[in-house]
């Protein structure tokens, strides 16, 4: 039996190309894997300390589930599901909770910031702080354990969720026996850092981003406005800047290399920025295609969704049950 890995994404607003680039990508290129049963999971219920109106929870969890599949995540090789759908989650998280110290949850990254935001402020140190971000790592924990997971990939900020979640299993096997499967997390050292149009980490606290799925018509105008020096066009050009930054994302060795070349030699920023767009929509064509069908037909991606539940919850319910027996609820 293959070992199982688990990714989870938080519908927490549009896509962009930094996403896609920094993490879709290559998930969905490890989704791939043989050797791997792969699980992916769209963390609606994590959302919820983000999110607070209903429309903007719909939406988003819509666009994420579209945005997944239309760049390539083939939902006949994995597990494609969502967080909601699986209520023995949230069973295993209240079992979790009773096996782990409120000294763990005191330590997590989330949790420490806003006691430290909150004192800067002159406040209550928990005047930021709910439940929901409180328990946060329990939650994920119960995600990851609930499907025997033994590998989570993650970027080095996320990597804190991953050893939580085995101090927990390791808390419950101590108590009630070898009931989970410790976890391994995946550091992902390698996820670029996507330059924005104004020079900045593409991020959408910077206003600087270019969502995934835009019209041609809008990738034109926000590749136009990219950030540039005000050297001539005759004049070299470092390829250290946002437009080469962005071009080397979507072109072949032959286009990089040309490229290049032209920009050694000088180039006009209005002639680079064409050749940026040529190839960027050239490159988001047929995702933007397959985004918009699904977007539009979304029952058919619900039903995606609904063969993925069942799929999960059958290994959900084996494993709950396991740690309901051991813990004497049957």
């Amino acid at each position: 039996m293959n070992k199982i890995s688990l990714t989870g994404v938080k519908p927490t607003g549009t896509p962009h190309i930094g996403n896609y680039f920094g993490a879709i990508k290559p998930a969905i290129e490890m989704s791939n894997n043989p050797e791997l049963d792969s699980f992916y999971f769209i963390a609606d219920y994590h959302a919820l300390n983000f999110i607070k109106k209903k429309e903007e929870l719909v939406q988003f969890t819509k666009e994420i589930a579209c945005t997944w599949l239309a760049c390539g995540l083939d939902p006949n090789k994995i597990v494609f599901y969502k967080q909601s759908q699986v209520p023995e989650v949230t069973e295993l998280n209240w079992l979790l909770c009773n096996v782990t110290s409120k000294g763990l949850m005191n330590r997590a990254h989330a949790y420490k910031a806003l006691v430290e935001k909150s004192l800067e402020a002159g406040d209550d140190p928990d005047a930021l702080v709910n439940m929901g971000l409180y328990n946060y790592p329990i939650l994920m924990a119960a995600d990851i354990l609930l499907f025997n997971t033994k590998f989570v990939p993650v970027g080095a900020d996320q990597k804190q969720h991953v050893e939580m979640a085995r101090d927990i299993a390791k808390a419950f096997n101590k108590r009630y026996g070898n009931t989970f499967v410790i976890p391994t997390e995946i550091i992902q050292e390698s996820v670029a850092t996507i330059t924005g149009i104004d020079g900045r980490k593409m991020s959408k606290s910077y206003g600087n981003q270019i969502p995934l799925f835009c019209t041609e018509q809008e990738l034109k105008k926000l590749i136009s406005g990219i950030k540039t020096d005000s050297s001539l066009p005759t004049e070299p050009k470092s390829t250290d800047c946002a437009v080469f930054s962005l071009y080397k994302l979507f072109a072949n060795k032959e286009e990089l290399e040309a490229m290049a070349e032209r920009f050694a030699k000088g180039i006009s920023w209005a002639d680079a920025k064409a050749e940026l767009y040529s190839v960027a929509n050239k490159y988001l064509t047929p995702m933007r295609e397959k985004y918009n069908y699904y977007m539009t037909h979304y029952d058919e991606v619900e039903k995606m969704l609904d063969a993925g539940a069942t799929k999960a919850r059958a290994i959900a319910k084996e494993t709950l049950a396991r740690a309901r027996a051991v813990i004497g609820l049957d």
